[in-house]
């Protein structure tokens, strides 16, 4: 081989990685000026800066910890670069002994432990034979993994993760895409879970509204059934998935590349929750334990963490009973659903740490100051389903939007003689956008994981929809306002 050939056969020179090199160090450095910059602890518009960093990372390295990661360091600079490495750890350790993120972690790897049980008793194989026996098409497997998710409501970890695991199989039999199966799910998850007063995120928005004084004591309940048909991005959102199973609605996007790959019969690579394959499935090992699950749930005041755990209780004598393997081997697969979902949960902590940076840099309070003054009472509505969309997407705080928004909503809605029902559901619609669109959301990194995608596969797949049932919100938010 002669010289020139020898420097044709050299593979060409990655010039992405420098740049991205240059991109850190410069963010980096406007980070540590704006620190030198702020004056009386007010950050300005330099709070925006570490989510600014998290999407920008997400776009150039498709991967969610890391990314993550990386906005957390660039709010530590600009909070106080000496102290980078104290602050890290001591938020991380403040989020981690965090009550409310206790009580995620547990949640999460029990329903995980659940579905891996499941799994392994072939109830998972047996649901998807049974299905299949209706849902002879491609379009008919989509139209039933919305079925089953409308009917999932009490809680939208359970829904993410059940709803994905068992359909993705049959998906892959009508060559349906991963992604395209995780959207269906996703779809059907927060927002029907807001539709429906008997859920996980119908009673913590209650026991808001009560404790802030909109709603009156122990009317809670009745007014929020009252809200419910203002909850219009959840409606819009639900609505949309038949469309686009029938076809009415094309794949867009990036989505249209990952169906096209699944007709190829290329699949994501990923450490998905695999469905046993058992000799003679039982339907009722899969209905069995999701029936208990929803049932306890309800007998301890919609509690979801209490009733897993019942659940777990009642399936693993109920496997033992069937001979499906000792107690070993049962709780080798609990435990083997702990660990498959550590990576999502990894990215939920590292999300729950950067909501902490954005809480010390008033980055919520900050874009609400600079948006109150432009508010009326017709275009309120509309203007705070937009605004808190933006927050709940860049922040991953969803339940958090709600607390800081809601003191800042109500009385400016009532000075302004705005709809107040209106103004609420617009409330409740932008944190399930953020729970739908984000990408480092706990709902779409369960649902990935479940479905067999990555987060940001599932994410850029069905930020099309979602924008899409965004703006035919708003508008009608426009309209009715």
């Amino acid at each position: 081989m002669n010289e020139g050939d020898q420097l044709l056969a050299r593979p060409a020179m990655d010039y992405r990685a420098p740049l991205k090199l240059l991109a850190t160090m410069a963010v980096l450095a406007l980070a540590w000026y704006g620190n030198a910059t702020i004056v009386d602890g007010q950050f300005g518009w330099f709070s925006l800066l570490p989510v600014i960093a998290v999407l920008g990372a997400a776009v150039l390295t498709h991967r969610s910890v890391e990314s993550l990661l990386f906005g957390v360091l660039v709010g530590f600079v600009l909070i106080d670069p000496g102290s980078l490495v104290r602050n890290l750890v001591n938020t991380s350790l403040a989020t981690m002994s965090d009550g409310t993120t206790a009580w995620i972690l547990m949640l999460t790897f029990l329903v995980g432990g659940l579905v891996a049980l499941i799994n392994f008793s072939g109830g998972t194989q047996a649901f998807g034979s049974w299905v299949s026996r209706f849902a002879s098409s491609r379009s008919r497997v989509l139209i039933a993994t919305w079925i089953m998710g409308l009917m999932i409501f009490i809680d939208d970890y359970l829904n993410a993760l059940a709803v994905s695991s068992s359909m993705k199989k049959l998906g892959d039999r009508f060559r349906v895409s991963r992604q395209m199966i995780a959207y269906m799910v996703d779809s059907t998850s927060a927002p029907m879970c807001v539709l429906v007063p008997v859920s996980t995120w119908a009673i913590f928005i209650v026991g808001l509204f009560e404790s802030n004084g909109v709603f009156p004591e122990g009317e809670g309940f009745a007014r929020y059934v009252e809200l419910i048909p203002y909850i219009l991005y959840a409606w819009v959102a639900i609505l949309m998935v038949p469309m686009v199973s029938l076809g009415w609605l094309p794949a867009l996007g990036a989505m249209k590349k990952a169906e096209a790959d699944a007709c190829k019969g290329v699949r994501p690579h990923g450490d998905d929750l695999q469905p046993a394959e058992v000799a003679a499935p039982r339907l009722r090992n899969f209905l069995l334990p999701l029936l208990v699950f929803v049932v306890a749930t309800w007998h301890f005041d919609f509690d979801t963490l209490l009733g897993a755990v019942l659940a777990l209780m009642v399936t693993v004598p109920l496997f033992l009973w069937q001979g499906l393997g000792n107690l070993s081997r049962l709780f080798d697969e609990i435990l083997g659903g702990f660990s498959s979902m550590i990576l999502p949960m990894t990215v939920v902590l590292t999300s729950f740490v950067l909501q902490r940076v954005n809480d010390q840099l008033g980055l919520s309070g900050f874009v609400l100051d600079q948006v109150v003054p432009y508010m009326n009472a017709a275009w309120l509505p509309a203007i705070a389903f937009l605004v808190l969309s933006v927050l709940t997407f860049a922040t991953g705080s969803f339940w958090g939007v709600y607390a800081i928004a809601l003191p800042v909503l109500v009385p400016l809605a009532q000075a302004l003689g705005a709809d107040l029902q209106l103004t609420l559901g617009a409330l409740i619609s932008a944190g399930v956008f953020g729970s739908h669109a984000c990408f480092f959301g706990d709902a779409t990194v369960i649902t990935a994981k479940g479905a067999g995608c990555s987060p940001y596969s599932h994410a850029i797949t069905q930020l099309p929809y979602a924008l899409i049932a965004a703006s035919v919100a708003t508008a009608l938010f426009v309209l009715l306002a």
